[in-house]
């Protein structure tokens, strides 16, 4: 008989009556954490972090690199929140402006006509993409850094995020895979007692790879940044390997059930496109 991985972790990393706070969390600010100080590295190894202007006839330094941090948590929460209620759940957050509200704020709507604190429940990775495009657009505007650098930057340190987002989702039992038999298969208590597919974790370790072969590629490989490259290999890696990962899991809402690819693949491809699109360029 097969002795599957019993899975049912506390979600909450410590709790005082009905606030604490949670593992998901933790993981989101420590992949947050991770990116920034690898953004932060790549700004002074390429010496654009701190630049020099011209205030009221004087030369005078300004750090651009320490906005960023701003700029991307706030698009990236934005965009994957926004990302999920439009993609997965239009049919309920668009039927009343009282779900149109919870689509904006950390609370729900109890049938008691209570608010509950529940946090930003139900996050989209393709979403939270799309918003950091918007926003890295916007910041290189604004501080003058181009916007082909930037990118690439961002890419080379966003699976570092993705991987520990999708351990937050491991510890939160959801986005779980379909019933096998593997051995490595995980129980996840919370949800039912199948073994099913850990889904979340093959994603974690993907990501952590694709992250080290990016480093790879710039520290050994010396590739330069500035022309789209490591972009468009960040972005294929991650949404190629997401569109087949998506067959080991399970449906995330009943509409996909009859779909021939489901949500995640459907959104997936065009940015493979985009950035198979962004490696021939850059090569060019």
């Amino acid at each position: 008989m097969l002795n599957f991985i019993i899975w049912n972790p506390d979600i909450y990393l410590f709790q005082i009556g009905n606030w604490g706070i949670r593992w998901y969390s933790v993981c989101w600010l420590i992949g947050l954490v991770g990116a920034y100080f690898m953004v932060r590295w790549l700004f002074y190894h390429q010496n654009i972090a701190v630049r020099t202007v011209v205030v009221n006839g004087k030369q005078q330094e300004e750090n651009v690199f320490d906005p960023l941090l701003v700029y991307c948590f706030l698009s990236i929460l934005i965009g994957a929140r926004l990302g999920h209620c439009l993609f997965y759940q239009p049919d309920y957050y668009l039927s009343s402006g009282t779900h149109f509200l919870e689509m904006l704020v950390p609370f729900k709507l109890l049938p008691n006509g209570s608010w509950h604190f529940v946090g930003y429940e139900g996050l989209a990775s393709h979403g939270g993409t799309l918003g950091l495009m918007v926003a890295l657009w916007l910041y290189s505007r604004k501080y003058k850094v181009k916007l082909w650098q930037l990118l690439d930057d961002i890419a080379i340190a966003t699976p570092i995020t993705a991987c520990f987002i999708r351990l937050g989702n491991l510890m939160n039992s959801e986005i779980i895979g379909k019933v096998t038999n593997v051995p490595w298969a995980f129980i996840f208590e919370k949800v039912d007692k199948y073994p099913r597919h850990p889904g979340q974790l093959y994603e974690a370790l993907a990501y952590a790879l694709f992250f080290f072969v990016g480093w790879y590629c710039y520290r050994r490989r010396q590739i330069p940044v500035g022309k789209g490259f490591y972009f468009g290999l960040c972005i294929t890696l991650i949404f190629a390997f997401r569109f087949f990962i998506e067959y080991t899991k399970d449906i995330q809402v009943g509409f996909e059930s009859g779909m021939l690819f489901n949500m995640g693949q459907l959104l997936s491809v065009p940015f493979v496109v985009l950035g198979i699109y962004c490696m021939a360029r850059a090569r060019k």
